[in-house]
């Protein structure tokens, strides 16, 4: 048995919450234990950038403890106890709630692998007994869904892309994604029958996947359309024009877009994919970016006078 958990960010019984909690019921059904979180019922306060958490982790004072007293520790203890992470949002301005990002930016460094891997690895080292939650490596599928009520797609468009901040950090695999756009033409999913049989065939998908004896079999991708990007199967890329260069905003790994037969396709080489911010190599390089150069950077001399002109300005 497995432990499933789906985080909606939607509002109480709507199309969001409703539809993860059709995934949910399949879910149970197949034996696995379930967990429903709503983070807008918590008081989850926003991130400051003070980077007090990093410090903590890289210094080895703590394990990314957050200078906020809030509900956050909630959301991760229940993502860390989780094998499958199911995150759902509605979709404001082509992208989703803010909320979400809140989530994400609380989440961030501070629960990255690599930035825990290195803690761990120096702490065993130099014998510090402050040991990261064992919890934070172990494998997990996710899958992303979206609610929009535009009836074209395009506003939508920003959603899922950003959707998988929620699962980089922790190196979720994440197997499927759904958007429903045109929520505006019914009152309520429960009214949209092949709405509710995607949310079906998402449980599907979660069930198989967590049944699966290999790795290979656990984190192959499962969605319905197989994406541009080998790595996250999505098709937003940022694009160099006068050239054949393309990168995927998702995983910032760089291939080149060739025309065949009239029709695009886009190759990647394996080192690429292997640096992809939703893998190891991609995580652990911007790990050691920040070890090397943030938390290094060069001192201003008289920083406090020079920003006095600057204190009240427009104010």
């Amino acid at each position: 048995m497995s432990k499933v958990t789906a985080f909606s960010f939607g509002r109480k019984m709507s199309n969001t919450d409703v539809f993860l909690k059709e995934v949910l019921l399949k879910c149970q059904e197949a034996g696995h234990e379930i967990r429903f979180i709503r983070p807008d019922d918590l008081d989850i306060k926003p991130c400051t950038g003070c980077c007090a958490c990093v410090v903590g982790i890289m210094s080895g004072r703590t394990n990314g403890t957050c200078i906020h007293k809030d509900d956050f520790h909630i959301l991760e203890d229940a993502y860390y106890d989780a094998d499958c992470v199911l995150i759902g949002s509605p979709v404001y301005e082509t992208s989703p709630s803010g909320t979400f990002k809140t989530f994400c930016d609380r989440f961030g460094p501070s629960h990255d692998i690599t930035f825990l891997a290195e803690a761990k690895k120096e702490r065993l080292a130099n014998g510090n007994p402050l040991m990261p939650d064992e919890r934070a490596f172990k494998p997990r599928i996710g899958c992303l869904v979206g609610v929009g009520g535009a009836r074209t797609e395009n506003w939508t468009i920003m959603t899922i892309p950003i959707m998988y901040e929620g699962m980089m950090s922790a190196g979720v695999d994440v197997i499927d994604t759904h958007v429903y756009y045109g929520a505006m033409n019914v009152s309520h999913i429960l009214g949209v029958p092949e709405q509710m049989a995607r949310a079906d065939k998402m449980a599907e998908n979660v069930i198989a996947a967590l049944a699966a004896e290999t790795d290979e079999e656990r984190t192959k991708w499962r969605g319905e359309e197989p994406g541009a990007c080998p790595v996250c199967h999505q098709s937003m890329f940022r694009v160099y024009p006068g050239t054949d260069h393309v990168e995927c905003a998702i995983c910032g790994i760089h291939g080149v877009v060739k025309m065949q037969a009239g029709s695009a396709t886009y190759e990647f080489s394996q080192a690429e994919q292997d640096r992809s911010r939703m893998r190891w190599g991609g995580k652990l390089e911007h790990r050691n970016e920040i070890a090397n150069g943030a938390m290094t950077q060069k001192k201003v001399e008289n920083l406090r006078e020079l920003k006095e002109k600057y204190l009240h300005v427009g104010e």
